[in-house]
This record gives C-alpha cells, structure tokens and sequence, in this order.
C-alpha cells in the first residue's frame, strides 16, 4: 500500500518509524510546511518524494492513503483535501480545534465513503488495551479516572525544541485524548461537564493550567488536570480507580495500585501504540471496515470538548 505523510514534524517521525514495521506499506512522498525539514525528512528515511504541495504528493502515482501530522489549525482542512481526492486518511488528534470542523471531517467521510481515522493513540497503547478488555468482559468497572497532563511549555517550540509555527492547546488537544478515552473505556456517555482555567499566557494567548471533571450515565468520575507550567516530570498519567482495583497506566506501561508490574507485552503484536494505530488503519482500508478511532467515534470527544469551552466561557 502507497502512503503519504503530510507532516515533517516530531509526531511525523514517530509514524514514519512505526511504519517501517508493517509489511507492504510504502510512504512515497512527504508533504511538508517548511522546505529545509521536509526534505530532510525525507532523506532520512529514504523517501524518493517530497514536497510542500499536498496535492503533488496525493498525485503519486498510486497513492491510497495519507497520515496527516501537520499543524493543529489545518488538520479539517487537509482530511477533507484528501478525501475530496479519492484517498483515505489518518488525521492525528485533534481532527480539528472546533467543533464545527470535526462535523465538517465526519461529513466528508460519509460522502465520500472513506475510512477516515483520528489518531487516538491511548486506544491502542497496551496497557490501556489490557482494562479495555477486563472492562468489556464485566471483570472491571470504573468508579473514577484520574489523569494527569503535564508538560513544561511556556515557550513556543514543539517536541524536538524547534520553534511552533501554531500554538498548542490544553483542551483541543491534549484534553481530547482523555475526554476519548474517557467515552472509550467506560462505553457510556458523557452526561455531565465542569471546567477551570488560570490565566491565559501573555505572550501565547492560551490558558496554561487546566482543571475538568465529567461524570457518565453511571456514574463514573473522570477528574482531568492539564498544565504547560508543570517543571517536573512530563506526559500524561492515568489512575484507573476501579471497583475491583486500581490501575496506573503510564503510555505503553502499566501498574496496580501498589506498583506492581503488570505484564502487557502479550497484548498486542507491538508494544508502540502508534504502530498499533497504524496498523488499524491499513487494516480497516484492506478489509473495507470501519476503523477503531473513527472520526465518527471521534466526534464524541469533539462535542464534549465543545461543551468544555463553552463551561469556560471562551
């Protein structure tokens, strides 16, 4: 299968790396933003084509798909560029920072027939595979989620320390991963939102310490505190507070709630959840299916996400 990356940034490496472990799969051209790091990009990883034209990459010959991880801004745009061009698409989370946005992807989608996938990666990570699984097969329910996102970001530069042509955003971005996860693992519906936020940076113009709470039909708790100021260890942190134990997931690892080890390894055919996400996508387009982590399935968080700011009055 015949690919394109549209993005060179640090996410774009990270699936250009997880790629490189699933059989008959091709990135033929990188579609950049900024020329010197496309083409670098694409040295790199020994691919013949670059370009800062999405539709000169999505014109290779025999494009299928592309994964889309570019600016947050001109996600919508460039999902519904490449379906409008006959090719299924992977659009990294957020699918888009508004809601009317996302409304517009999963539109597209249903026009154009697609398989069209947003990049919730916590889906797919291991560990919460594991209590995916305890909570589908009635061995687990959760009473509460507890999750910590905290990274250090008073400056506008992106995961490799480069300077951010965009600026982040704790609810549009980071809190969507939770807010899906959230939806995803209790498998009932948000029903209740409250949110906070401190001062918006000077300079960047966002809010940079966040606090949300959500409660589903049952009753599960979901208690989300997001900050860009947080000096110390960095990521996201998730306590699974369940009625018969208590889980700590970090990324692809995962605890009791006393630190004992839990074996995960066995979960799955990879340990890198992106991978595992990436391989869903090339499965769902090979079988003709719809995909775990479908925009439509997205569209959950993003109209969650909506009711979040408007709670904050933004």
């Amino acid at each position: 299968m015949k690919i394109i990356m549209v993005g060179e940034g640090a996410f774009g490496h990270k699936h250009l790396d997880a790629l490189k472990n699933i059989d008959d799969v091709e990135v033929v051209s990188v579609a950049g933003g900024v020329e010197d790091s496309t083409k670098a990009t694409a040295e790199k990883y020994g691919i013949a084509h670059w370009t800062l034209d999405l539709q000169e990459a999505l014109a290779q010959p025999g494009v299928e798909a592309a994964i889309i991880t570019s600016p947050t801004p001109i996600h919508a745009k460039q999902a519904i560029e490449v379906m409008k061009a006959g090719k299924h698409v992977m659009v990294e989370i957020p699918m888009a920072d508004s809601l009317a946005d996302a409304q517009a992807v999963c539109d597209a989608q249903e026009e154009t027939g697609l398989v069209a996938m947003a990049g919730h990666t916590r889906r797919f990570n291991p560990s919460h595979q594991y209590l995916n699984k305890k909570f589908r097969a009635g061995e687990l329910n959760i009473q509460q989620m507890d999750v910590q996102t905290y990274f250090f970001r008073r400056k506008n530069l992106n995961a490799l320390g480069q300077p951010r042509s965009w600026t982040d955003h704790l609810l549009w971005h980071h809190a969507c991963h939770t807010v899906d996860l959230f939806a995803y693992q209790t498998g009932e519906e948000i029903v209740d939102v409250m949110a906070m936020q401190g001062p918006k940076h000077p300079e960047l113009g966002i809010a940079m310490d966040m606090s949300i709470g959500m409660k589903t039909t049952s009753g599960a708790l979901c208690t989300l505190s997001l900050s860009f100021n947080n000096d110390g260890p960095l990521g996201t942190f998730f306590r699974y507070i369940c009625d018969n134990g208590t889980y700590i997931a970090r990324y692809d690892d995962l605890v009791d709630g006393k630190e004992n080890p839990i074996d995960v390894s066995k979960v799955d055919v990879s340990m890198n959840g992106i991978e595992l996400q990436d391989r869903e996508f090339i499965a769902a387009i090979r079988e003709g299916r719809e995909p775990n982590a479908s925009v439509n399935q997205a569209l959950i968080a993003m109209k969650v996400l909506d009711r979040i700011e408007k709670a904050l009055g933004e």
